[in-house]
């Protein structure tokens, strides 16, 4: 500052009636033609003038730096509004807890191959590794959403020696809440799918919510070998969720039980062909395998299964018979036939009418079962039931007789 003073007092500028005469001399005879004398002596008073003023001027500005000198060395907080202990309140005010484990909420500004760096309002950027960016595996940290612009919550999981920066983490509180959501489908005991993604000698591995669950093979229903499970997502129930432990144990087998006893005899699934045999063929019924003989594909004789279905077909199919002990299904499409051999020339028509076959063949069914029950109940009137017209079994009402109703003349139910 004092230099700046000094340069500026010391300046010498000529001074302007220099240059002027000089313009003037250099120009004698044209000036004195032109301008007569009077009026060269009003000329020369003007240049005075100005070259006063303009080192009035510099003295003015070198006053003034050196008023400001002086003013910094002496107080240089005089007059400032923003004091040394503002500053330090600003900084306590945004300041936050960077402990590990701490969690901050932050804004995504910009992305690479390798993470995302987030704006927390602390002294610098965090940065958000892309191993850290989502439970899930991913290539880019665009592929979990993570976009300039996000505002989440994150987790400080460390801090980069290199620049004093924090290390955020986004993995971590998905990975709690994944274990949360395990507890509480295990609560309400719920079916899930799970994919395998890996086997060893005791059982397979399957991801569940993000989280790597074992499945013994004794929990596993199918008696496939663990290496045509891989890359198949099936049917599980949480045994064990034990997120201390880091233990997540997984059963097919109760998952199956759980699916098998909703499969009721005369309702509809939906199913894909596995797999032809010679005497039939298996179809996949969520996650259970059935068998649709071949004597229960239509009335009419199919001689070659592969005329009527190919591997990978997807059908409606109704349930014949369950066996649960010994895990046996049987399947027909015979039955859901509007006219008999529509399954071979009209299959279409065969899944579109299948409902209203169904429920024809359920009504059937519990009409020959009531039939059977009044026969065994052989209409005693000390028994007080008896089967209605439109065969229902019911209480013996005054309509009818006291000793029963004569039923030989009733053709038997058909199959």
């Amino acid at each position: 500052m004092a230099s700046l003073a000094q340069q500026l007092g010391g300046l010498k500028w000529p001074p302007i009636s220099t240059v002027e005469n000089n313009k003037f001399s250099n120009s004698n005879n044209h000036y004195h033609t032109l301008v007569p004398k009077r009026r060269r002596s009003v000329i020369s008073a003007a240049a005075v003038a100005i070259t006063n003023a303009q080192t009035r001027e510099r003295m003015k500005l070198k006053e003034m730096f050196e008023e400001a000198y002086e003013r910094c060395r002496t107080a240089p907080m005089e007059g400032v509004a923003f004091t040394i202990e503002d500053f330090h309140a600003a900084i306590e005010k945004y300041d936050f807890n960077s402990e590990i484990g701490t969690k901050v909420r932050g804004t995504v500004f910009n992305t690479d191959a390798n993470g995302a760096l987030v704006d927390i309002t602390a002294k610098s950027s965090a940065y958000l590794p892309l191993r850290e960016a989502s439970i899930h595996s991913n290539k880019h940290v665009a592929e979990a959403g993570i976009v300039p612009g996000l505002r989440e919550e994150f987790v400080i999981i460390g801090e980069n020696e290199a620049d004093d920066s924090l290390i955020l983490s986004l993995r971590s509180i998905q990975y709690d809440l994944a274990w949360e959501r395990c507890r509480q489908l295990q609560a309400e005991d719920v079916v899930v799918k799970g994919k395998v993604v890996g086997a060893n000698k005791g059982g397979v591995v399957a991801v569940v919510e993000g989280l790597r669950g074992f499945v013994p093979f004794s929990q596993i229903s199918t008696k496939s070998p663990a290496e045509e499970l891989l890359e198949k997502e099936i049917p599980l129930k949480f045994v064990e969720v034990d997120e201390e432990q880091t233990r997540l144990v997984l059963s097919n087998r109760k998952a199956m039980a759980d699916s098998q006893a909703r499969l009721g005899i005369g309702s509809v699934v939906i199913g894909t062909v596995q797999s032809l045999k010679p005497y039939g063929a298996f179809i996949d019924i969520g996650g259970i395998n059935g068998l649709l003989h071949v004597s229960q594909i239509s009335h009419d004789r199919v001689s070659d299964i592969a005329t009527v279905l190919q591997p990978g077909d997807t059908l409606k199919v109704m349930i014949l018979s369950h066996d649960r002990e010994r895990g046996r299904v049987s399947l027909s499409t015979k039955k859901l036939e509007p006219t008999p051999g529509d399954m071979i020339r009209n299959p279409k028509l065969v899944f579109e009418k299948a409902e209203e076959m169904a429920q024809t063949f359920r009504q059937r069914i519990a009409q020959a079962e009531a039939m059977a029950r009044a026969d065994m109940l052989r209409f005693q009137p000390e028994s007080g039931l008896t089967l209605s017209s439109e065969g229902i079994l019911g209480p013996l009402t005054s309509e009818l007789p006291a000793e029963g109703l004569d039923l030989s003349d009733i053709a038997p139910a058909e199959d």
